[in-house]
């Protein structure tokens, strides 16, 4: 190894040895700093790769840290940073206590930067379990919960299908390429297609393997029980951290060749299913948790109807609002968790009138729901105009055209949640949990966030058509 192949992986070894330290520091002097040493290794991950311009890839690793991996290695630094911070006091009203806890969620941000920088399907591969690893083991977490065990248990099991999937996939696709390299793998699959059953039987496998990280209907049966068992700061990270790396895993490997025609079918009928499904069923709960469940099955179709396209507009569109879905679900999972005391809100009526009694929190918490619902000026609505546009574009007006009426039917359940926040007077006595400190900072940030990219796209946009040329 070269110090040009250290340089190239310093993002992702400053995260791996801040783990690390957090089990050390968390064996020899436990204490409540260990959250600050995680957020610490997090923000420097994110401001070397600010500070640093590419360099050549490391070939012997199978890594290169390209624009795009730049992109997305701060995202999830900064979206590790702000569960952190979100998880610090919510842990203590929990009694969620020791270094295991910072120590996963850094580890599930080493998984994220692998995958982002991987050229190689092995790496790509393995960054995406080890993050998948984490999380079996931060939804079950607080070991007081029978509900949390649950969850965990069922998204371990469904996960190692879903792991068999994508690897024997990469195996096929690999017995009909001669390559591990994404680049050259992908485009000799393309080409095989038509010809080679095993390319077309490993990219098929691989898109089922995708589908379960990514939630997208008819492998979405984990994600509401694992969404209402799981801990709201841990939730927060899944659904966006982890669905981001899954979304770019699949732009990884559409890019060389563009989306293979005999996929354009399962795909499309995975983006329409998701749509309809997610936002139908959404209408019928009654648990907020479950609700945004169903919600994030229903945005990751969107996500899926831009990659259907196969075009540098599509994936500039999917990965725009991956950004955008990052801040909006962290915002609304940890507006969530800051009110939760040592149980969660968890029916919509329980959240009646707290909009007065807690003003800070249900602002941020109606402000992510606008977002999802894409009510300007939010965030959201940029991210799904750019996507039904890219769509337009990229010539799939019908399943442009369902999604907008899909979206339109979204803003019903979001806005009864708002309705509850402020229109309806509280039943009982309010027993939230007022926000601490170390919620408000990455609280406020996400509302800021959520707020400047819904006025004020265009320089995220550039970035990362700029990344993707």
């Amino acid at each position: 190894m070269t110090v040009t192949d250290l340089w190239t992986v310093m993002p992702i070894l400053i995260i791996a040895c801040g783990s690390l330290l957090v089990l050390l520091l968390g064996a020899i002097a436990p204490g409540r700093y260990l959250t600050m040493v995680g957020v610490t290794t997090c923000v420097g991950a994110a401001l070397w790769t600010f500070q640093f311009p590419p360099v050549p890839a490391a070939p012997q690793l199978g890594v290169a840290l390209t624009p795009l991996a730049r992109i997305f290695t701060v995202l999830f630094a900064l979206a590790g940073s702000a569960t952190l911070l979100l998880s610090h006091d919510f842990n203590e009203r929990r009694g969620i206590r020791g270094e295991e806890y910072p120590a996963t969620i850094l580890f599930a941000i080493f998984g994220m930067t692998v995958l982002s920088a991987a050229t190689a399907l092995l790496t790509l591969f393995l960054g995406l379990e080890a993050l998948t690893f984490a999380f079996y083991i931060l939804v079950a977490m607080d070991t007081a919960s029978n509900r949390g065990a649950e969850a965990g248990l069922k998204y371990l099991l469904l996960g190692a299908i879903s792991a068999a999937c994508i690897a024997f996939g990469i195996a096929l696709v690999y017995a009909a390429t001669g390559t591990l390299e994404i680049g050259p793998a992908m485009e000799g699959a393309a080409r095989s297609v038509g010809s080679r059953p095993l390319a077309f039987a490993g990219w098929a496998l691989i898109l089922v393997g995708a589908a379960f990280k990514v939630s997208l209907v008819p492998a979405h049966l984990w994600t509401p029980d694992v969404y209402q068992g799981g801990p709201p700061p841990v939730v927060a990270f899944l659904s966006t951290g982890s669905k981001g790396a899954a979304i770019l895993f699949l732009i990884d490997l559409l890019r060389p060749a563009g989306l293979i025609p005999a996929l354009h079918t399962p795909l499309w009928g995975l983006a329409l299913l998701s749509m309809v499904v997610g936002n139908l069923a959404a209408l019928r709960q009654q648990s907020l948790k479950r609700l945004l469940a169903y919600s994030s099955i229903a945005q990751m179709g969107y996500v899926a109807l831009a990659l259907l396209t196969g075009s540098r507009e599509g994936y500039v569109a999917a990965a725009f609002y991956v950004m955008l879905y990052t801040a909006m679900n962290l915002a609304a999972f940890g507006a969530i968790a800051s009110l939760s005391s040592k149980d969660d809100l968890e029916s919509i009526e329980e959240y009646r009138g707290l909009g007065y009694a807690r003003p800070f929190t249900a602002g941020v918490l109606a402000l992510a729901l606008f977002a999802l619902a894409g009510i300007p000026p939010t965030a959201g609505f940029m991210g799904k105009f750019f996507i039904f546009a890219a769509a337009i574009r990229g010539g799939e007006p019908l399943l442009a055209l369902l999604g907008i009426i899909t979206a339109a039917v979204s803003v019903y359940f979001y806005l009864r949640v708002v309705v509850n926040l402020y229109l309806r007077p509280a039943t009982a006595e309010i027993t939230a949990n007022r926000p601490t400190p170390a919620e408000i900072v990455p609280l406020a940030a996400a509302s800021l966030v959520i707020l400047v990219l819904g006025i004020y796209p265009a320089p995220l946009l550039a970035l990362i058509e700029a990344a993707l040329s």
